[in-house]
This record gives structure tokens, C-alpha cells and sequence, in this order.
């Protein structure tokens, strides 16, 4: 069986895109550890968990995510994450980057380190796994030539309509907690996959019944928790195709 790392932000992370992979990667047997920015027990977004007042109906998690959440949060690994600092990449087999619209996620997102350590993972061959915000970690790591390691790769990400119309519905209540950058993460992404990369948007009304995931050799992306258990399971296909054949 594989050994995962979920990078984390200390606060503010999606709760369903953590969560809903660790218990289905957790259930097809491999070992998943967990890394935060300080080393610090990771919280999620309150927000996203139970939805923002008067939006709940619109953003709150789904039942299964708030539930694997709370039993995520009782894990042993969970409950004593590593920090980035101290990520040896030849450990694991793979990698995951979530999301989350919260500030509190901009060290994480930022975090030059963590880029550095996706894009060792993405060019050893490991698997990637990123959605949502997730990929902006990737799109900012740079090469020794200034490229990002996105170049010319094919892709998604949260989406310029979904995380425009989050921003537009709740801007008079939260301000820009559904844009924590000026710059749109699609915009951000398709930069940094330059001219022979794609990025594809998946249908234009999302929707838990119709995910959206994008295999690219070893990154697998998608865009919000609608689509985390979809993903969630395409990295477990992915794992399985690495394992070696037993003897």
C-alpha cells in the first residue's frame, strides 16, 4: 500500500477536501500522514464546514464531509501533523494539496518550501493530487529557467465563474472570503501552464452528481468538493496502477 502526505494549511482549509480522501484513501488501506505550515493540529474553515449565515443552504459542507471531518480530526495522524520543514519526499508516494477560500490559507498557499516539495513530487514521478485552491501551490513553484512546473501540462482548478459567483453572492456579508487573491486562481493556473497547457473548466453548472477530474500522468486535479470523492477515488485507481504486482 501507498504512503500519502495531505499538505494542509494550519487554518482555514476545506474541510471535505481534506476529509472525504483521507477516509476513502484510508479505506483502500494506504497510509496517510499530514503536514500543516508550523506543525501546528490543522482547523478547518468554520465557514465552509457549516456554511456562512444566511448561505448555509448554498455552502455548507455536505453531511458526509462534516462527517468524515469529525472523524479525521480523531486520527491519530491528523493530531500529530509534520511540518513542511521536516517532509522527506522519498517517504511517500504521494501527494495531495486542498483547497479552501478562508485568508488564514494564504501561508499555505504561499508557502515556498511546500512549492518546492509539490514539484519535486510531480517531477520523481509521485502522484499529485490538487484541487481548488491546491493548485496555486504548483502554479507558483519555479524551475531554475522561471518556469512553473504546470507548463505545458493539462489541468483544472477552481473555476473563474465558480469562484467569481461565491465572491458576488456573499461580498456585502464576508467581504472577499471567497476571493482571497485578486487574481482569479483560473487566471493564476492557465499562466503558469503557459501556451502548450490546457485547462479545462468541466461543466459550467457544478453539481456533487456530476464531478469533474482531470488525469495528466501523475496530476490528477479537480475543482471543489463537489468533486472530492470522484477524486479522491481516480487517486486510488492511480496508486493501485504504481503498486507493484504482488509476487
Amino acid at each position: 500500500m501507498a504512503r500519502v502526505l495531505i499538505a494542509t494549511a494550519d487554518r482555514g482549509f476545506d474541510p471535505t477536501e481534506v476529509a472525504v480522501p483521507w477516509r476513502i484513501l484510508t479505506a483502500a488501506g494506504h497510509t496517510i500522514s499530514f503536514a500543516t505550515t508550523t506543525g501546528r493540529v490543522g482547523v478547518c474553515d468554520p465557514l465552509t464546514l457549516m456554511g456562512p449565515p444566511a448561505f448555509s443552504k448554498f455552502f455548507a459542507a455536505q453531511p458526509d464531509g462534516v462527517r468524515s471531518y469529525h472523524q479525521m480530526e480523531a486520527c491519530e495522524a491528523f493530531q500529530t501533523p509534520l511540518t513542511y520543514d521536516d517532509v522527506v519526499c522519498d517517504d511517500y508516494d504521494a501527494l495531495l494539496l486542498p483547497g479552501g477560500h478562508a485568508v488564514e490559507t494564504k501561508p499555505y498557499l504561499e508557502s515556498a518550501r511546500l512549492q518546492q516539495l509539490a514539484m519535486a513530487f510531480l517531477d520523481s514521478g509521485r502522484v499529485v493530487g490538487a484541487i481548488c485552491h491546491g493548485p496555486l501551490v504548483l502554479a507558483r513553484a519555479r524551475r531554475s529557467d522561471g518556469r512553473s512546473p504546470l507548463a505545458g501540462r493539462k489541468m483544472t482548478a477552481l473555476t473563474w465563474t465558480m469562484e467569481m459567483s461565491a465572491w458576488a453572492m456573499t461580498a456585502w456579508k464576508l467581504g472577499t472570503h471567497y476571493r482571497i487573491y485578486p487574481t482569479p486562481v483560473q487566471t493564476e493556473v492557465v499562466t503558469a501552464l503557459g501556451r502548450e497547457g490546457q485547462f479545462e473548466t468541466g461543466p459550467l453548472l457544478p453539481s456533487y452528481d456530476r464531478p469533474f477530474v482531470i488525469t495528466d500522468d501523475n496530476l490528477i486535479s479537480a475543482r471543489w468538493p463537489g468533486d472530492a470523492a470522484a477524486w479522491a477515488h481516480t487517486l486510488v485507481e492511480a496508486l493501485a496502477a504504481r503498486q507493484p504486482a504482488p509476487q
